[in-house]
């Protein structure tokens, strides 16, 4: 998620706005410097619906790992804590509060789910063992008298559906590939234009108009070096936060669950936000001293990639599986 971090680079290089604007108007860089953060915070601010929903519709969060958001969340909480600290802008802190928000909602909708199904397994392993002792003879009875043919087509119907089920939800479920892209493409295009047209709309409306005196904090002062450390805390939480998620992919060889377009909005904010910082000043002063953000940035990109391999990899496998499964229950039909 976008660090407040992001914020601070700017004002620590004791820039003011009044130092970005010129007479006549923003120069090319400047403007592409912030229509890229615009569509970067338009990204973020939409980061966790596609995830939301698809645990909505699946009724289960067993996709994502815990790790992750347990880290997530500590990384907004230190952001969050430092824009308070720092006293950044009331937008900054705002927008801090809601990504802590946003997580705690994702957080206990994946702890409602968890334990909400958990309960369901417990009852009906507990039935499961305590109901085939006393209608054994019964199902025994029954299944000598069931022809082959009905073997060989129930378990494949009674297992079709869930699986179904899955592949739709995680967007892997082949009928739906195309769809499932263009949905995504579509939305990916909804965040440029929606970014895109809130800088123009808030540079129209003066919000680049900067104050007479800017209040720019000491670098020096307790509160900056306070601000700056949390800040470092934040981007380091956000670039470990993944790991978890990709061990627990790899484990299960499988990514069911976990909804593509979540990951890519945060591919999307992460790339804008470092065509922000690098659209504004190529200057190697500048550069250096932003450069823990850029790293997290583009060390996130690097796992993001490695999490769609993943999505790619896995649904390949799954989509075969399920080909090789169809198939010997029609040979044995």
């Amino acid at each position: 998620m976008l660090p407040l971090s992001a914020f601070p680079p700017i004002s620590d290089l004791g820039m003011r706005v009044s130092d970005i604007m010129l007479a006549q108007g923003l120069s090319v860089n400047e403007a592409l410097s912030g229509i890229f953060g615009s569509v970067s915070l338009t990204a973020w601010i939409c980061l966790l619906i596609p995830q939301l929903i698809a645990n909505y519709k699946a009724k289960s969060a067993e996709g994502l790992s815990m790790g992750f958001l347990a880290i997530w969340l500590f990384g907004d909480t230190t952001n969050l804590s430092g824009a308070l600290v720092t006293g950044l802008a009331p937008t900054a802190t705002a927008l801090a509060g809601y990504f802590c928000i946003s997580d705690l909602i994702l957080v206990t909708q994946c702890i409602y789910y968890n334990v909400h199904n958990a309960r369901i397994a417990r009852r009906r392993k507990h039935s499961t063992t305590t109901e085939p002792s006393e209608d054994q003879p019964l199902l025994r009875r029954r299944s000598s008298a069931t022809p082959p043919s009905s073997h060989a087509q129930h378990p494949h119907h009674e297992h079709s559906n869930p699986d179904a089920i899955k592949r739709d939800v995680a967007g892997d479920d082949e009928p739906s590939t195309g769809s499932s892209w263009l949905n995504n493409t579509l939305a990916i295009l909804a965040i440029y234009l929606v970014g895109s047209a809130g800088w123009f709309i808030s540079y129209r409306f003066g919000a680049w108009d900067s104050p007479d005196s800017a209040d720019v904090p000491d670098p020096s002062s307790p509160a900056a070096i306070s601000g700056m450390v949390l800040g470092y805390a934040s981007a380091v939480c956000y670039l470990c936060a993944r790991i978890p998620q990709i061990i627990k992919n790899y484990q299960n060889k499988s990514c069911e669950g976990l909804a593509l377009l979540f990951f890519l909005f945060s591919l999307t904010g992460n790339l804008t936000y470092g065509l922000s910082v690098f659209s504004y000043s190529q200057d190697s002063e500048y550069l250096i001293k932003a450069t823990p953000w850029l790293i997290g940035s583009l060390g996130t990109i690097l796992e993001d990639c490695i999490i769609f391999y993943q999505f790619s990899i896995y649904s390949r496998q799954g989509r075969g599986s399920s080909e090789g499964g169809a198939s010997d229950a029609h040979d044995s039909v």
